[in-house]
């Protein structure tokens, strides 16, 4: 994008569509949890009704970029719970984090 002739506006998206019960599946699945012991569903924070569907069309990028995604859905939500349970290990145990060797 930053290498085109002039700056324009493009939508990077993989045009596949995935709900957020998906996500919560796919993440919990991650780490052998059901995200149905861990996740409350309050419907004050529905999307209003008049929103049928998002998603996002990078026909545009893929045109004039020749673009396409290279991660899928399923590949992309493991590697956020792999990055979030590495930060979780690294704020427990430390910087490289690993469990230090116990002393006996």
């Amino acid at each position: 994008m930053l290498q085109q002739p002039k700056g324009d506006d493009y939508v990077i998206a993989t045009g596949e569509q995935y709900s957020v019960k998906d996500l919560c599946e796919a993440a919990f699945g991650e780490v052998g949890l059901s995200w149905r012991e861990y996740v409350e569903v309050d419907p004050n924070y529905f999307r209003p009704t008049e929103v049928d569907t998002l998603l996002g069309d990078s026909s545009k990028a893929r045109k004039a970029l020749g673009w396409k995604p290279k991660v899928g859905f399923k590949e992309l939500v493991k590697l956020m719970v792999a990055a979030d349970m590495e930060a979780v290990a690294r704020e427990k145990w430390g910087t490289h984090g690993k469990r230090p060797k116990e002393t006996a």
